[in-house]
């Protein structure tokens, strides 16, 4: 009886060695106790983790890092942090995992589960065994910790939380699990240090930089979350987006077919919870859930209602108005947006000028674009409250001495300034001069009011609210090119 046993489970352990996906069916209850949904994303992830896993395996060349965007509650991090490195160790003892996410609470908590998967007597019984041909998995008692745990052959796992040191420690698998959480991702210095511990930290602790891959899974929180920043990044990169519902955003294009009445997981994920989470947030709905941090149905701005076009020459009025910050390498942007009138009372965003410059530097800034502007365009400037920002706003005014300059006080909520010019937008009145600035300036306004930045906006508000109160006549200014 007991040779009998013995030999299924060996070929069980034997299954579960050469499938990542039957590892996870076979161990899932060791790791949660809840009944499993076995929806058909979670094969995919396991075997897209294991082919990466075994081209390491066999000291391969990468072929892309992987980014992977996917709801809550969609078995994420039980994959990747937890059981998929116990995984790799059943065939490839000597592997080592470091596991990031934006606490080292949370990242030690991840590793904990994935040592005591190890440890479980289950796990043991299947590949703990010593044999001839097979030495095992056991931790080394030298080495087991929580946070950082080793085995016998070698193979270690290690965790560290955004803004960890993890000097002196390599791995061939790196896994970033949600470096930012929802809240986290509202402030601009956080959403920093969580993108730069990727490309400062984490990606220098490749043990083979041909070769060790950067695995990033986590739901959508922002328009320049880590997933936006690494998918921005000039080289490879594998993008597997699962949003809640099916979009265009599905990627990859066939993955699409998969969705059952227009859903990712109708059990787990049903309408009605789906439903639900809208109304509590349609933003965190639209990133969390939908993998696109717009809110549903677009922002404040419908950025797409926008024609890019060739701009007319004869105008009623065009103004340029300057959102300004005492900022260098760093913090708010200063910006000048260009915006004319035309005959038709259509509006046009006829240019965009903006950097983060010291006052000094800004102030020069300011006065070049007004001699390439020229005298006929009237220039605005938001005046920031109190004493020292009425000083700021004369100095700025001084320096434009020749040109038709006005400055206006900052107030009122930045989103109820921005309603009128938004109304256009909607409204489709609203041109815009084709130029390389179109991509960041329609960024900002499709995340608006969540943006990162809302200088543009500013700007834009002012521009707005200028070329309307100020009347001229038609055809007083003219131009047959716009910057």
């Amino acid at each position: 009886m007991n040779d009998v046993y013995f030999d299924e489970v060996e070929v069980a352990a034997s299954i579960c060695r050469e499938s990542f996906y039957e590892f996870v069916r076979e161990f899932w209850s060791t790791v949660d106790p809840a009944k499993p949904v076995w929806n058909w994303h979670i094969k995919y992830i396991c075997d897209e983790l294991q082919y990466i896993a075994k081209r390491v395996h066999r000291r391969q060349a990468k072929e892309y890092e992987l980014v992977i965007n996917i709801p809550p509650g969609t078995t994420k991090s039980t994959l990747t942090s937890i059981m998929f490195p116990a995984w790799t160790w059943t065939w490839f003892p000597s592997a080592s995992t470091i596991g990031t996410s934006h606490t080292d609470g949370l990242a030690r908590d991840l590793s904990r589960k994935n040592r005591e998967l190890v440890k479980s007597e289950k796990y043991q019984l299947y590949f703990g065994k010593r044999t001839r041909d097979d030495k095992g998995v056991h931790l080394s008692a030298v080495q087991d910790a929580k946070g950082f745990f080793v085995n016998t052959e070698k193979g270690a796992r290690m965790s560290f939380g955004v803004g960890g040191k993890p000097t002196g420690k390599h791995g061939d698998f790196l896994i970033g699990d949600d470096l930012i959480d929802p809240h986290g991702s509202k402030s601009v210095a956080e959403m920093k240090i969580a993108n730069d511990f990727i490309t400062e930290t984490l990606w220098s602790r490749k043990k083979d930089a041909s070769i060790t891959p950067t695995i990033l899974i986590m739901q959508r929180t922002h328009q320049n979350d880590p997933s936006a920043m690494m998918l921005d990044l000039d080289i490879p990169i594998k993008h597997i987006c699962l949003p809640a519902e099916l979009t265009d955003d599905v990627k990859p294009i066939e993955l699409r077919e998969n969705y059952v009445d227009d859903l990712l997981d109708p059990i787990r994920l049903p309408k009605t919870v789906l439903d639900e989470n809208k109304k509590i947030s349609a933003y965190a709905y639209g990133g969390q859930w939908l993998q696109n941090p717009v809110p549903l149905g677009g922002g404040m701005f419908k950025t797409e209602r926008i024609r890019i076009d060739t701009p007319p020459t004869v105008w009623k009025m065009v103004v340029r108005f300057w959102d300004k910050a005492g900022t260098h390498k760093g913090g708010a942007y200063t910006v000048g947006v260009k915006m004319g009138k035309d005959s038709h009372d259509k509006i046009w965003v006829l240019d965009v000028v903006r950097g983060q410059w010291d006052s000094a530097a800004r102030e020069d800034k300011i006065k070049q674009v007004a001699v390439m502007d020229g005298t006929s365009v009237r220039i605005g400037l938001e005046q920031e409250p109190g004493s020292s920002g009425k000083g700021d706003a004369q100095s700025t005014i001084k320096n434009l001495m020749g040109y038709k300059v006005i400055a206006k006080p900052a107030t009122g909520d930045k989103t109820l300034r921005a309603e009128p010019f938004s109304s256009q937008v909607n409204a489709e009145n609203v041109g815009m001069a084709k130029a390389d600035w179109n991509k960041a300036y329609t960024e900002e306004l499709s995340f608006f009011p969540e943006s990162t930045y809302k200088d543009q906006v500013d700007a834009s508000s002012g521009a707005f609210d200028m070329v309307n109160k100020v009347k001229r006549k038609v055809g007083a200014i003219r131009t047959s090119h716009w910057r």
